[in-house]
């Protein structure tokens, strides 16, 4: 596994998380201990996502970046050479 490969794992595994945890807290949303969790793992997760983006791009499209057409500018995922 490249390393991209390992951190879109981190933050994938995180991102479900936090959605698993944030669907639960509609239904209990009192539970204290479960919204430390989210809180946590939203902590964990925002690193990697700027880590993430910081060196292979943006992993969502922005509608207030201003420049929406930077993602097609390259280099596409097979194109990079940090991944052999």
């Amino acid at each position: 596994m490249t390393k991209r490969e390992t951190l879109l794992k981190k933050i994938s595994t995180y991102q479900f998380a936090v959605l698993d945890l944030q669907m639960y807290l509609d239904t209990h949303q009192n539970d204290a201990e479960t919204l430390e969790k989210v809180e946590k793992y939203q902590s964990l997760l925002r690193p990697l996502v700027e880590e993430y983006e910081m060196k292979y791009g943006p992993l969502t499209k922005s509608a207030n970046d201003g420049n929406s057409w930077a993602w097609i500018k390259g280099p596409w995922p097979w194109e990079s050479e940090d991944d052999c």
